[in-house]
């Protein structure tokens, strides 16, 4: 049996960004609004998160309907002093990682220096063969399967040989259009039709991943 390709999301699905990562973020990206576009605080939240309902990505928003420069938006929202005293990481990961058969990719949304620092951080660099990140992608994200598209074209991949982990619903979605089999990474109760197994947590991946 040929070993699968397996496709990872980086924030939220192999270290936890919610804590202090994502606000961080989120406040970069409202501060960034509201200089560009000349908003006060409140619009700017509303943009910030009417783009992401509507796109999976406030970036795309801002490119489409505001003309933004993507590198600087990416380089001006993901500056961090201390990033290293927030990133939160299950070291076990590592070892689970090195387990599965198989090649791992890193297929993620962020830019390409902050994907960089934190595989740097946490030690994943060396467990996986490459990494995509918005701008490999030439900036259209994910759900947007045309992202999805340049990474196996790219690495030579058949969509039915790839595991796609992420815990982004929107994302699998995408995923299982395409024909991956996926993982969703939540601790949530709903269920979906688009999701092969679910898991509360990366480090289960390789008890469950003989369901794949």
């Amino acid at each position: 049996m040929k070993k699968p390709a397996w496709l990872f999301d980086l924030d939220n699905t192999l270290h936890n960004a919610t804590p202090h990562i994502f606000p961080h973020i989120n406040r970069s990206m409202r501060e960034y609004i509201e200089r560009h576009l000349g908003v006060d605080e409140h619009e700017a939240t509303r943009i910030r998160q009417d783009y992401w309902d509507r796109y999976g990505a406030t970036l795309l928003g801002l490119m489409r309907h505001h003309d933004t420069d993507p590198n600087h938006f990416l380089r001006e929202t993901h500056q961090f002093i201390n990033l290293k005293q927030m990133v939160v990481f299950e070291k076990p990961l590592i070892h689970m990682l090195n387990r599965l058969p198989g090649r791992k990719i890193i297929f993620s949304n962020a830019p390409r220096h902050y994907t960089e620092a934190i595989l740097a951080i946490t030690g994943l660099k060396p467990c996986f063969d490459a990494i995509y990140s918005v701008e490999n992608l030439h900036f259209q994200p994910k759900p947007m399967l045309a992202g999805f598209r340049a990474l196996l074209k790219a690495e030579h991949l058949n969509p039915r040989n790839c595991i796609m982990v992420e815990d982004s619903l929107a994302n699998l979605v995408s995923a299982k259009k395409l024909g991956m089999k996926t993982v969703w990474v939540s601790t949530g109760l709903r269920q979906s039709p688009f999701v092969d197994v679910k898991i509360s947590s990366a480090l289960q991946l390789s008890k469950r991943c003989s369901r794949l």
